[in-house]
């Protein structure tokens, strides 16, 4: 694992908001005195850094709350995202794009103008830059239904994005000098491939990543000069007045982000964006998708031996967490669950926090056994379980709108100042078995059997529809 430390910020020459140049003004730091000069590599290349961290931190907040994952319980974020609703005027999608290209801007502005004037300009740094702007480009592909890549341009497809990002993951991969550096290149590379559904490549760069079964690349929080967590701060807080609510099925991998430091801005965990049980899972979804079942049983039991059951973890109090947000009462002491109304009672998914401290898993962990895996007959079976362990492993880390196949239209902004955004590209993707009026989050109480029953099992519902546009692209 890489960790990378947060340097004093560099005020920032250029920024975009949704594709706009803004110049900003800072009597310290002027282009003309910052571009040439002795450390401007090493300071952009920290401001990147930052931003990659805003980025992520904004794009999880928003993006969980679409998703079955998070019920926003009370707090000032979206209020309209758990419904889904999604509307191409929303400032939260706006601010979300807007991020994303600011990120992208910074890349290029470091790639052409910074790091070719900096005698003193490393190639490690530019391969940094490289993969960070292939990021960008991944998040375009997964959570858009389009957006350009430069100013006024033409809105290019996720396919196009993806490819992007294949081509500069290309370039950094041999300017890395350190091999996980390279493996993390590789599973991003895999990760393109499986959104443009290269089974065949997919599996071939998910083979090399896994090489390192603990593969894991983050972004920082809470260091000497770098942002908070934004999204900690909505799951976990040692007032208990906690806003985000996961779906009770999901309680037991709540909170992945938390502080034990008294002084939460000194405890602000790191967010994954690369991670080695995206490689098995890929593996196992194209395995399942060709019916090779035996085979990707083997890879699902090996990612949990050889790298799940790894994962650090960390013996929590969070006897604060009440999830009295007021919009609805969710379950605080231990539980049955059933996954909908057909489904089997579940015991250990709820936990209660009153009795001790739980276990948090700060990478990944699930509830899916081998016994479960080895069960599962079916290309239909092994796809639930492929799903469910992408919705688990993923948790908080805003992954799962892109599963259930949701995509942000270009924003409102962008279209006022782009005339190459044409009305289709400002319609969100929401697909037709998406459950409307909260439903996604909802569910019942029994206080007399001690079970709660959620209202949709939205893995089942996915294996239902895999046939369907947008989702589980190796069928498709």
């Amino acid at each position: 694992m890489k960790k990378y430390m947060f340097y004093p910020a560099l005020a920032l020459v250029l920024m975009l908001g949704s594709c706009e140049l803004v110049e900003v003004e800072n009597p310290n730091v002027k282009e003309d005195s910052f571009i040439g000069s002795g450390n401007s590599a090493v300071e952009w290349t920290d401001g990147m850094r930052r931003q990659m961290s805003l980025m992520v931190a904004s794009n999880t907040e928003f993006t969980e709350l679409v998703s079955d994952n998070y019920f926003n319980n009370y707090t000032a974020s979206s209020k309209v995202f758990d419904i889904p609703q999604i509307n191409f005027f929303d400032q939260d999608v706006a601010n979300i794009q807007a991020g994303i290209h600011r990120t992208m801007e910074m890349c290029d502005y470091g790639l052409t103008k910074v790091l070719p004037a900096d005698a003193g300009s490393k190639p490690l740094q530019r391969a940094e830059l490289l993969m960070y702007k292939a990021y960008t480009h991944l998040l375009a592909a997964e959570l858009f239904v389009g957006m350009p890549a430069t100013v006024l341009g033409e809105v290019l497809s996720p396919e196009v994005h993806r490819n992007t990002a294949i081509t500069l993951l290309n370039d950094a991969q041999p300017l890395f000098t350190d091999a996980n550096d390279r493996l993390v290149c590789a599973l991003l590379r895999a990760r393109a491939y499986y959104g443009l559904g290269n089974a065949a490549q997919a599996r071939t760069e998910a083979n090399t990543a896994i090489q390192n079964p603990l593969l894991l690349r983050q972004v920082l929080y809470g260091t000497t000069n770098g942002p908070g967590n934004g999204f900690q701060a909505n799951i976990f807080t040692t007032s208990g007045a906690n806003p985000f609510a996961p779906l009770p099925r999901l309680d037991f991998l709540d909170p992945k982000y938390f502080n034990t430091n008294q002084t939460a801005a000194l405890d602000q965990k790191p967010i994954a964006i690369a991670k080695a049980e995206e490689a098995y899972l890929i593996i196992a979804e194209a395995m399942v998708s060709s019916n090779d079942l035996s085979g990707a049983r083997t890879t699902l039991k090996n990612m949990l031996t050889e790298c799940v059951s790894k994962r650090a973890t960390t013996s929590l109090s969070d006897k604060a967490e009440t999830r009295n947000g007021g919009n609805k009462v969710y379950p605080v002491t231990a539980m049955k669950v059933k996954f909908d109304a057909a489904s089997a009672e579940k015991d250990g998914y709820i936990l209660n926090r009153q009795t001790g401290n739980i276990t948090a898993y700060q990478v990944s962990g699930t509830k899916v056994t081998a016994a479960e895996i080895d069960a599962a007959n079916t290309q239909d079976e092994m796809l639930y379980l492929v799903y469910l362990l992408r919705q688990e492993v993923f948790m908080a880390e805003g992954r799962r709108m892109t599963d259930l196949g949701i995509r942000f239209p270009v924003s409102e902004r962008e279209r006022l100042g782009n005339s190459n955004v044409k009305p289709e590209h400002t319609q969100a993707i929401m697909p037709s078995f998406i459950p409307k009026n909260r439903e996604m989050d909802d569910f019942e109480i029994n206080t007399a059997t001690g079970v709660v029953t959620i209202k949709h099992d939205m893995n089942k519902v996915l294996v239902q529809h895999k046939t369907a546009a947008g989702i589980m692209p190796f069928i498709n």
